[in-house]
């Protein structure tokens, strides 16, 4: 599936219009339109935003796995221990 179809029904998923998104992801609703569309490629921060905001992964919304359970973080390992 190409990530920007799974974008596009997130936002569906979550009843919200472009125009919503757009909002809250602080870009003009037709910058976001392009992403959905596959016109233009999301940027990273974007992608970001887009998984903290659905509550999953960036590889989900990417397609790189079809859970969409975001990760547990890890306790930072300290290179010195």
């Amino acid at each position: 599936m190409a990530y920007y179809k799974r974008v596009r029904d997130l936002r569906e998923d979550n009843d919200l219009k472009q125009r919503e998104l757009a909002e809250i992801l602080c870009c003009s609703q037709r910058v976001y339109s392009n992403y959905e569309r596959g016109d233009l490629d999301i940027p990273t921060e974007v992608l970001i935003k887009l998984a903290r905001h659905y509550g999953t992964s960036v590889d989900y919304i990417l397609g790189l796995t079809d859970i969409s359970k975001p990760y547990t973080r890890s306790a930072p390992q300290n290179p010195e221990e």
